[in-house]
């Protein structure tokens, strides 16, 4: 009976659980098809859903510049920290140097700082660098990331070190070993990793704020906030510039759910 019922309490506590994550992003997703006079009602489906919501917001910001302007940075950003985080972990992983451990733990020290802290450097660097109301000005905080670096160094770590060996035997050299043995064996996890980083720069908002001052390279983001006036917040629109900023995480989830699935799954055998 024991055996039983602990799994059901544990699978129970985990329902709960998600239900408490999953649900402000569920009330808030419907929230955004409801019109002014019914949102503060206390019941979670619109009773009248309205697309004109999402009309006002886009006569109210230029919405698909924005979007464009996110979809840029956020490609750039991911796509520049993914590369250095790529090589920066064969290194770590396959190349033996002095002072190796000691520079990885120097690498990994940002990790426990707050990014917002070194906003006022950044800025003073890329304003003197003339980058502002650029796309390279507000991706290029985000071409580092020692978070990738660290996961891909782990998943290389467990890669058999015989490959290289043999490959290099075979005169293949370093680009060649990473392009057609160690990317195909890690597809999953460089996968996951460039969801996880093209999120966290799409969903960046102080930089691209201090960053730019025309309104035609304001990010989804900073986009939102603009539909906060003087006179009060529209909650039903700001949910549905909300709304709308989702579309890429579920766009990019819905079509690497197998490789993210994948890589949580060999990240637990290798656990």
């Amino acid at each position: 009976m024991k055996k039983r019922l602990v799994p059901a309490l544990f699978g129970t506590l985990a329902l709960l659980l998600s239900l408490a994550v999953v649900f402000p992003l569920i009330a808030g997703v419907l929230g955004a098809f409801k019109n002014a006079d019914e949102f503060l009602a206390p019941h979670l489906f619109p009773r009248h859903p309205t697309l004109d919501n999402f009309v006002q917001v886009d006569r109210l910001i230029p919405l698909g510049s924005m979007f464009l302007n996110s979809l840029t940075v956020a490609t750039l950003g991911a796509s520049v920290r993914m590369l250095l985080a790529l090589l920066a972990a064969y290194a770590f992983a396959f190349y033996d140097f002095k002072g190796k451990k000691v520079l990885f733990f120097l690498l990994l020290g940002p990790m426990m700082l707050p990014a917002d802290i070194l906003s006022v450097t950044n800025y003073q660097t890329v304003s003197s660098l003339e980058l502002t109301d650029t796309y390279l000005g507000m991706a290029i905080t985000s071409f580092v990331g020692a978070t990738q670096m660290f996961m891909l160094r782990q998943q290389f770590m467990h890669t058999p070190k015989a490959l290289r060996e043999s490959a290099l035997l075979d005169g293949c050299g370093d680009f060649r070993f990473i392009l057609s043995i160690l990317l195909p064996l890690c597809r999953p996890g460089l996968i996951t990793l460039f969801v996880q980083a093209f999120i966290n720069v799409w969903n960046m908002y102080l930089w691209p704020l201090m960053v730019t001052n025309e309104p035609s390279m304001r990010t989804i983001q900073v986009g939102i906030t603009m539909l906060t006036t003087h006179d009060g917040t529209a909650f039903h629109l700001v949910l549905a510039g909300v709304a709308l900023s989702l579309i890429p995480a579920f766009i990019l989830f819905f079509c690497l759910r197998k490789a993210i699935a994948r890589s949580m799954e060999e990240g637990a055998m290798v656990g």
